[in-house]
């Protein structure tokens, strides 16, 4: 299977080109808008994929079976259409899309061209131990899910952040942006299709220079099948050692799970999963417990089927993320 990247304006295209390729996919080439501050470090990691001068040339190259992309979010959209009509299948990072309007055209493309549009939503798909609590979900070991508790900080780095970082057009809003990642994991571990927003919020509390920037914001959420509490921010401290303590607890109704994603402070390395249950009270280590949606992704690019993440599924994570914006920001 041949990929090929537009657009490499936020640093995610580095996990998603990478994992594309650990699972034996070609790196067949990139097209990307003058130089943004991640060009040094996407040319350091792929220095021999060759970066061509216009994008069309990728989209018509018969060779290429999907698009890859991470250009401003509120461009995502466009591109995945075109490239859609081109007869590729697309992965492109989260969020999919920054606009209702964007996400109904998206909808009729992806249903009348038959390709896959698929969101990376990296805190599930790239994250060991969200593969495991996965694993351990479907055994029953925690009997039925009932609520999750998705808690998404994030480090500012202002001095590395381009302008359309704090253009809220342009990145579609925190609760569209970072909030579509806990959305896509409430969806999948309580196994719901749908879900109803109660509660949404957003602020800009320690950025006032910046009215653009929203750097707090919360959802709660409700289905048929339970619960959902999610906060996301841009408060991640400087002593921490990474960009975020990244969290999620997985109730249910026999137990419950909690994955310290990326630091557990005191303890060593990444990917802690705690396990409580009626026999069972431990910390596991599942930093090797695997990355397989980039494997189904390739095998769906080749059988057309839906194994990595259901069409429905990526769709759904975006809408309810939309629907929870426009309420936060009074126009829903």
């Amino acid at each position: 299977m041949k990929f090929a990247a537009i657009g490499i304006d936020h640093r995610h295209i580095y996990g998603m080109a990478a994992n594309l390729i650990a699972e034996g996919a070609e790196f067949a080439g990139w097209w990307t808008d003058g130089a943004p501050n991640t060009l040094d470090g996407f040319v350091e990691r792929f220095p021999s994929v060759p970066r061509v001068a216009d994008p069309q040339a990728l989209l018509d190259d018969p060779q290429i079976d999907l698009i890859a992309i991470s250009c401003i979010p509120r461009d995502r959209a466009a591109w995945a259409v075109r490239a859609m009509e081109a007869g590729k299948d697309v992965m492109v990072d989260k969020p999919g899309c920054t606009t209702e309007a964007q996400l109904a055209e998206l909808r009729s493309v992806q249903a009348r061209t038959g390709r896959i549009w698929s969101v990376d939503f990296s805190e599930r798909f790239e994250v060991p131990s969200v593969t495991l609590a996965a694993e351990l979900v479907a055994q029953g070991a925690i009997g039925r899910v009932v609520q999750t508790v998705g808690l998404g900080p994030h480090r500012l780095n202002r001095a590395t952040r381009p302008d359309w970082f704090f253009d809220r057009d342009a990145y579609g809003g925190i609760l569209t942006d970072i909030a579509s990642h806990q959305i896509d994991q409430f969806l999948f571990f309580t196994g719901s299709t749908d879900a109803e927003v109660t509660l949404a919020s957003v602020g800009n509390f320690a950025n006032p220079a910046d009215p653009g920037l929203q750097d707090l914001g919360e959802i709660a959420l409700r289905s048929d099948r339970g619960q959902g509490y999610i906060r996301v921010d841009w408060y991640t401290p400087d002593a921490l050692p990474t960009w975020g303590d990244g969290r999620l607890t997985i109730l249910g109704t026999g137990g419950y799970i909690e994955l310290r994603k990326y630091v557990d402070v005191g303890q060593p390395g990444t990917d802690h999963l705690i396990l409580v249950n009626g026999s069972r009270c431990e910390r596991i280590d599942a930093s090797g417990a695997g990355l397989p949606y980039f494997a189904r992704l390739i095998a769906d690019i080749r059988d057309r089927t839906e194994t990595a993440m259901p069409q429905a599924h990526a769709f759904k994570v975006m809408e309810l993320a939309l629907r929870a914006q426009a309420i936060a920001e009074g126009r829903a």
